[in-house]
Order: C-alpha cells, then sequence, then structure tokens
C-alpha cells in the first residue's frame, strides 16, 4: 500500500460491535489540564462523532506525549503506551474527555474522503496517540497495534455516526508523517473489522469474561 499520507480505512454501520469494553485508565492530574487543553464541539458529543485520527508520538515515553497536555500546547484523547513501559501490555492511558474536542489536528486542515472535506477536524474526531519514536529501529509492538485497534473499536460501539479511520499524515501531509511507514496499518485495520470475540486482544480479556457471564451488564465510559 501507499505512505502514510494514504493511510485511511471507512467503518461499515452494518459490521459496528454492539459492545467493545477497553482498558484504560487516566493518566494521573491531567483531567483539569485537559479541560484547558481542548475546545467544548461544535457538534453533538455523541452523534458528531465522525472520525478517528492515528498520530505517533515521535518520542520515546508517554510521560513527554502527556506534558504537551498540561503545557497546553496540544491534546489527544488517548495514548497507548511503548513496551519499555510497564502499562504496555495492561491498559491505555486516557487524556482528554471525549465530549471535548482534543487539538491534536490543525484547524486548516481537511481532506474530501473525510466527511466530505469538512474543516475544523478536532470537532468532529477524536484522537489516539501511540508512543513511538518514528524510526527504523522501534517498531510497533502487536499490543500496540491491538491496543489502537480495540479504541478505534471502542469509539465505533459508542459513537453512532463514526465512519472515518484516518492517519494524521493524510489530513497534513506537508507537515505530518505520523503514525509513520513503519506501522503496519493493514494489519490494524484487520484488527479492527475483526468482530470475532476470540480475538478481542489480552488488554479486554477479563472484560470480555465478565460480558460473557453477565451479558446485560452496561459498559461505558465517563467523559
Amino acid at each position: 500500500m501507499g505512505g502514510p499520507a494514504t493511510y485511511h480505512f471507512d467503518l461499515d454501520s452494518a459490521l459496528r460491535p454492539a459492545h467493545a469494553p477497553l482498558e484504560e485508565r487516566w493518566w494521573p492530574g491531567i483531567r483539569d489540564a485537559a479541560l484547558k487543553a481542548s475546545s467544548a464541539r461544535i457538534y453533538d458529543p455523541i452523534k458528531g462523532v465522525r472520525a478517528v485520527v492515528i498520530h505517533a508520538t515521535a518520542g520515546s515515553s508517554s510521560a513527554g506525549a502527556a506534558s504537551v497536555i498540561f503545557d497546553r500546547k496540544a491534546s489527544f484523547h488517548w495514548l497507548v503506551p511503548d513496551e519499555d513501559e510497564p502499562q504496555h501490555g495492561q491498559f491505555v492511558w486516557a487524556t482528554c474527555h471525549e465530549a471535548r474536542a482534543a487539538w491534536h489536528v490543525r484547524n486548516g486542515c481537511s481532506h474530501p474522503a473525510i466527511w466530505d472535506g469538512r474543516g475544523r477536524i478536532n470537532h468532529f474526531s477524536l484522537g489516539i496517540e501511540v508512543v513511538n519514536r518514528q524510526v527504523r529501529t522501534d517498531a510497533f509492538s502487536d499490543w500496540q497495534v491491538e491496543a489502537t485497534a480495540q479504541i478505534v473499536r471502542y469509539a465505533w460501539a459508542k459513537y453512532p455516526n463514526l465512519r472515518h479511520v484516518v492517519s494524521h499524515a493524510m489530513l497534513d501531509p506537508a507537515r505530518r508523517s505520523d503514525p509513520g511507514s513503519l506501522f503496519p496499518w493493514e494489519q490494524f485495520r484487520e484488527a479492527v473489522l475483526d468482530a470475532r470475540e476470540a480475538e478481542v486482544p489480552g488488554l479486554v480479556a477479563e472484560a470480555a469474561e465478565m460480558e460473557a457471564a453477565m451479558p446485560s451488564a452496561p459498559f461505558c465510559m465517563t467523559v
């Protein structure tokens, strides 16, 4: 396939999962900071979400990525830990309230394939950052790919009008290349679209077992 500026696929509403649990934890102390590094959405916070944007940090640590939120420079909704961090294989970090528009794509960016080229993408999207230095010596782990896919599946189940999964590079090709050419986009796409319960990644295995035992039990994230 092409480079990162071509990374994009659409979600078929007929395949939308009814339920996709997510194992996540709030980054310590970030909730208040995220309110100051995000904006009120101009669209309905549930029905207005149309896209998920995939980023890579170009850094080696979750702490470095989270610092931009505390500094009010940028923001994103989730952070996927690096394989050298203790949270890897356990959970992803929640870093911004889903009901808020995080600052993860420049306001002037758009693409005709994403909601008919509409601008102000942050207001109708969710942003995922994957910790990776974007160099050949730093491969994305299988768990990072699976965890990123599970975030998308969680969002797909929660937001009825979510249709687009797109790279940051496709939206801002002149300035951004993330998640980078080493991100296994096809593997990621297949993980998102494969709804077979047997292949739910390890980070949600316990939640899946609970769901099987209590099929009517609700699950949601408070935002």
